[in-house]
């Protein structure tokens, strides 16, 4: 059974960066479909960013242009960085997993997660 782990998380100023990595326990990036989420207090979790099997990226429209989903599979890792923060992306972070090839932005069709990592961006 995959098991990923986040790290990464923290608290920056708006407009600072952070880099979030997720570290699964086998050789699933390489493989499937890996994305992150993010759920704010009192919201529901939502797809931040996912990459396909082949590299094909998806993005929200809240974060296009300020953060980069990319996976290294040799480490079995996907990276989130995430610049020009503002103070609306504080939530907690999710990594999560899937076996498909091309990947949705349905958080109810992913099995795998993480233990997740909080960011928090003050004004």
């Amino acid at each position: 059974q995959v098991q990923l782990a986040e790290s990464g998380g923290g608290s920056v100023q708006a407009g600072g960066s952070l880099r979030l990595s997720c570290a699964a326990s086998v050789d699933y990036p390489s493989r499937a479909c890996m994305g992150w989420f993010r759920q704010a207090p009192g919201k529901e979790r939502e797809a931040v960013a996912t990459i396909d099997r082949d590299g094909s990226t998806r993005y929200a429209d809240s974060v296009k242009g300020r953060f980069t989903i990319s996976k290294a599979n040799a480490k079995k890792t996907v990276y989130l960085q995430m610049n020009s923060l503002k103070p609306e992306d504080t939530a907690m972070y999710y990594c999560a997993a899937g076996p498909w090839v091309y990947c949705t932005t349905n958080t109810g069709a992913y099995t795998t997660w993480g233990q997740g990592t909080q960011v928090t961006v003050s004004s």
